[in-house]
């Protein structure tokens, strides 16, 4: 049997895959910030750069979740801070320990986001090659990037998945967009022509389980879904299955700049990012149209 370490196991992503990997068999081990005598968490320290030792020596494949959230607070230069080092620091800490204690470790997937090519709306289709922008989001994906490489440095197979907004019925993006909907006020926000790259939850999941069982799997794959959706295409999709109508005027930009600072620029800018790269690896997206995978989450 296989175990698997995840770090961020308590976040949406970390949960859902933890109830996917337990229904396929595997063994699953959390790193925790808090100490508890739960035989499958272990305790971690960033700052302190602790791990316990028993979590890296016996995981067969690490996935590296961990991160503060994005979009949970106004970007202040404490908080941009804080968002580099949860991530950089993290996969620092990680490498150091997994040197010393497992040089046999099978596989390091970790994560990254399509805000690596930058908080931009164009037709250009970005694809996993293309260079890195220059923002705050791209920086901060381009230096986890650098770290998490470090581990295939070593010869240990490494996948790093840039995500697209994960769509889920447990929380997360799809709630706060669909709530106001459902309460009768939703609206588009800005042009509505700025692109979302999403991707359901579920395909997400069915990824890292490809990664672990695909030896073939190496490097940097975009997880996004296939098709291509905007800011207005999603609102209206998400209105009419829950049989809802979008009446209000669209936000304008200015405002949700006033209010959430230069975190607007996440809702306000997106660009289409292709999938084709990991869809060539044989891999096939259970939801691979919008409509099918709102559908599945709202009902």
């Amino acid at each position: 049997m296989k175990t698997i370490l995840i770090t961020g196991g308590t976040g949406l992503i970390g949960k859902a895959l933890q109830e996917k990997l337990a229904s396929k068999g595997y063994s699953t081990t959390i790193l925790t910030r808090k100490k508890s005598e739960n035989s499958s968490t272990f305790y971690w320290n960033i700052d302190k750069g602790i791990i316990e030792k028993e979590a890296v020596q016996t995981a067969d494949f690490i996935i590296h979740l961990a991160g503060a959230g994005i979009a949970d607070k106004r970007w202040s230069k404490k908080r941009k801070k804080i968002l580099i080092n949860s991530r950089i620091d993290s996969t620092k800490l990680l490498f150091k320990k997994v040197k010393k204690l497992n040089p046999k470790l099978k596989g390091f997937i970790a994560t990254s986001g399509v805000g690596y090519y930058g908080a931009t709306t164009s037709e250009k289709i970005y694809v996993e090659n293309d260079f890195a922008a220059n923002d705050f989001l791209a920086t901060i994906c381009k230096l986890w990037e650098k770290e998490s490489l470090k581990f295939q440095n070593k010869n240990i197979r490494t996948v790093i998945f840039r995500m697209g907004v994960v769509f889920s019925n447990k929380g997360g993006a799809l709630k706060k967009i669909s709530t106001p909907i459902k309460k009768g006020y939703g609206a588009i926000i800005g042009s509505g022509e700025q692109y979302m790259p999403w991707i359901h939850i579920d395909d997400l999941c069915n990824m890292f389980l490809e990664a672990i069982d695909n030896k073939k799997l190496k490097g940097i794959y975009n997880a996004v879904a296939p098709e291509h959706t905007t800011n207005k295409q999603l609102s209206y999709k998400i209105a009419t299955i829950l049989k809802k109508k979008i009446w209000l005027p669209p936000i304008p930009s200015f405002i949700l700049k006033i209010i959430l600072g230069r975190i607007a620029m996440i809702l306000l800018k997106g660009s289409q990012v292709s999938s084709k790269k990991i869809m060539e690896t044989g891999f096939q997206f259970k939801y691979v149209k919008l409509n099918k995978a709102l559908k599945n989450l709202l009902n």
